[in-house]
């Protein structure tokens, strides 16, 4: 036992040693340019009604699935969400994952065989890359969003060959060169797995996703739908044909070997489907917004932000590292914005950065706070 703790405590010491060490921490009452709730579904009290009201047509049902889908956890709200999941993001099929985490890992997990060949890239959310360690296929990542680095990969493909992509990343905040895979994609008979965890509820006339906003719903063998992001809720699904659908159920051990989701996230998501359509105002104010702090922030010296046209923002520090990024961060809180820094290993070292994410909520004064908010405290 005593090794055991020696061992935690000297791996402990050594990411404090390297100004790395994580932590939970709480920073009620400032302003949110941290959560991934970018439409305001999460403290929504129109949602908080419709959720209220919907939660007595299904007063029937237990609180708790009980237990696993394939025994005693499943019943007809499972079913009819999943019939809405598919029909609005332009697929055949559903499957529900009580997270993306693990609709990521259950998926590829599962999908790619022995002998098959699965090309990731670089910049792909852990979930993915944790999948794939799982699985019984070979894996080779290629460079962010560079399909002729992808090309070059080809040459160790054997069996299925799978692409697996972000549409939007969550670290970078931009956008994968989809037109693009999906023609390498058809060109070589790949099957293109998009995870949409960060273009939901964002992009599309209805919020359905990057790959149903470029019309591409029928070349994409698999989008992945998280819902702890836009949508304010939890869990996650898988969307694709019906075939894929009924794999899963039978080889996903993520899926198999979980209790299915309780009630009220299942009626929690019903009634966020039902308002995301109408949130199209929503959508071009988080754009908007977020478009001025990109503008304003890359006049600021010592400051490069990127990338344009997104709601994630990647803020960088031509120098001081990790220390002056972190100091920045504190700073930025105390001032009254809920700031945080992203070090590695989460990104590559010299990437650190502050992640900062616009919301339809912030208001243009607070878009202007934090602009000159980082220009004094850099």
């Amino acid at each position: 036992m005593s090794n055991v703790l020696h061992t935690m405590q000297q791996k402990l010491a050594d990411r404090a040693a390297q100004g790395n060490l994580r932590q939970l921490n709480t920073t009620a009452g400032l302003t949110d340019f941290c959560s991934n709730d970018y439409l305001g579904l999460a403290r929504s009290e129109t949602l908080r009604a419709y959720i209220k009201a919907a939660e007595q047509k299904y007063s029937h049902l237990p609180l708790g699935a009980t237990g696993s889908r394939l025994l005693s956890g499943n019943h007809p709200l499972f079913e009819e969400l999943e019939q809405t999941i598919a029909q609005y993001h332009l697929g055949e099929a559903a499957l529900l994952f009580n997270s993306g985490y693990m609709a990521n890992v259950g998926l590829l997990s599962a999908l790619p065989q022995r002998g098959d060949t699965v090309f990731y890239d670089e910049a792909s959310h852990a979930s993915m890359k944790d999948g794939l360690r799982l699985s019984f296929a070979k894996s080779y990542g290629f460079r962010h969003n560079n399909v002729q680095d992808l090309r070059q990969k080809l040459k160790f493909a054997t069996g299925q060959v799978y692409v697996v992509v972000e549409s939007v990343y969550s670290m970078e905040g931009d956008m994968a060169p989809l037109q693009e895979l999906v023609k390498l994609c058809q060109d070589i008979g790949a099957a293109l797995i998009v995870d949409e965890a960060h273009a939901v509820g964002l992009y599309g006339e209805k919020g359905e996703g990057l790959t149903v906003a470029l019309g591409l719903e029928q070349q994409v063998f698999a989008q992945v739908i998280t819902y702890g992001k836009a949508m304010g809720a939890h869990g996650a699904a898988v969307v694709g044909p019906q075939v894929l659908r009924d794999f899963l159920i039978n080889y996903s051990r993520a899926f198999i070997y979980t209790t299915g989701l309780p009630t009220h996230a299942l009626v929690t998501l019903k009634c966020a489907y039902a308002l995301l359509p109408q949130l199209h105002a929503e959508r071009e104010k988080a754009k908007a917004l977020a478009k001025r702090l990109y503008a304003r922030l890359n006049h600021i010296a010592g400051v490069r932000c990127t990338p344009d046209g997104s709601v994630i923002l990647s803020v960088m520090l031509e120098e001081g590292g990790t220390a002056k990024l972190k100091a920045l961060a504190l700073f930025l809180q105390e001032e009254g914005f809920d700031v945080r820094p992203v070090l590695p290993p989460t990104v590559p070292e010299g990437r650190e950065r502050l992640r900062v994410i616009v919301h339809a909520y912030n208001t243009m004064e607070e878009i202007e706070g934090l602009a000159k908010a980082i220009a004094k405290g850099i």
